[in-house]
């Protein structure tokens, strides 16, 4: 006989929003109710604030100095990570080793449910060990209802590292942090409108947090000045009128000289800035990047000052 599962019904995500006839709605009364619960949302996120950047201030020592951003997740939750982590190499120009996300089933899972893999807590340790997990790095699990034993187990196994990374488990349910885990981020949207559905509340809050944490970290690397994405490479038509857009702001130039100049840096914003503010070769611009403290510094420091 297969033994019975836990109980979650304590669990906020597993519990009933209410006697609610759904099933009677129109559309308009659906869509209404639907966006009721969400707007709930904004007030869960503001108090988790203080937890999202506890665990963005713990990791971002690391992170500059190298390490990176792990991702564990399984479900909605590991393809939400999936989908932030593969975000950050086009929009930043960060190398894709940096930020890193796990689920559970691997790459067939992002388009076919793979919920039995779920349960297995040693299941990300192969590609973990792979990983090569140090201090610099920073974990964070993922998992709505907070119990998924493959993140747990990750996590735990993470943590008791000789080199252990900071670890933190973000949820929507408060419960016991996994051995040995340092920050919890709980967003606690409350039941959603479909008993259960964590795609819903659960993941539209889910994914603000992980925006939050890589984008707070993309910004603190230096790979965005005042509101723009300096370090976009223009790899097809949108971001090369992005990137002209950028270029002619920091400049300032006109949108023509722009193209001229992104050109001259073989698509990268950051360094026809540079060449053309400081008149200054492609290589020239390339080290004095590499040898300055951020963008910022690069842009109003000329080379060899």
């Amino acid at each position: 006989m297969q033994s019975i599962p836990p109980d979650r019904s304590q669990l906020d995500t597993e519990r009933s929003a209410g006697a609610i006839p759904l099933h009677t709605y129109g559309v308009r009364q659906l869509v209404d109710t639907i966006q009721t619960e969400d707007a709930g949302l904004p007030q869960a996120l503001a108090a988790a604030a203080p937890s999202i950047s506890a665990f963005i201030a713990a990791a971002e020592a690391g992170f500059l100095r190298g390490g990176r951003l792990i991702y564990i997740g399984a479900g909605t939750s590991g393809r939400l990570g999936v989908l932030d982590a593969s975000e950050v190499p086009p929009t930043f120009d960060m190398p894709s080793n940096r930020v890193v996300a796990l689920i559970a089933g691997g790459e067939s899972a992002l388009r076919h449910s793979s919920e039995g893999r779920e349960d297995e807590p040693h299941g990300a340790i192969g590609e973990l060990t792979a990983l090569n997990i140090g201090a610099d790095d920073s974990v964070l699990g993922i998992a709505a209802g907070g119990t998924t034993p493959y993140v747990r187990g990750a996590l735990e196994w993470c943590a008791a590292l000789p080199q252990a990374p900071v670890t933190g488990l973000l949820a929507c349910a408060t419960v016991p942090l996994p051995r040995g885990v340092q920050h919890a981020i709980t967003v606690l949207v409350g039941p959603e409108i479909v008993t259960g559905s964590t795609r819903m509340k659960a993941g539209t809050a889910t994914k603000q947090v992980l925006n939050t944490i890589s984008t707070s970290l993309m910004i603190r690397s230096g790979r965005v000045y005042n509101t723009l994405m300096v370090a976009l490479r223009a790899t097809n038509a949108k971001l090369q009128d992005r990137a002209a857009r950028i270029i002619a702001d920091l400049v300032p130039c006109t949108r023509e000289e722009a193209f001229t100049h992104l050109q001259a840096a073989q698509g990268d914003a950051m360094l026809a800035v540079l060449m053309a503010r400081h008149r200054c070769s492609y290589r020239d611009a390339q080290g004095h990047l590499e040898h300055s403290a951020g963008f910022a510094y690069a842009m109003s420091t000329p080379p060899h000052s």
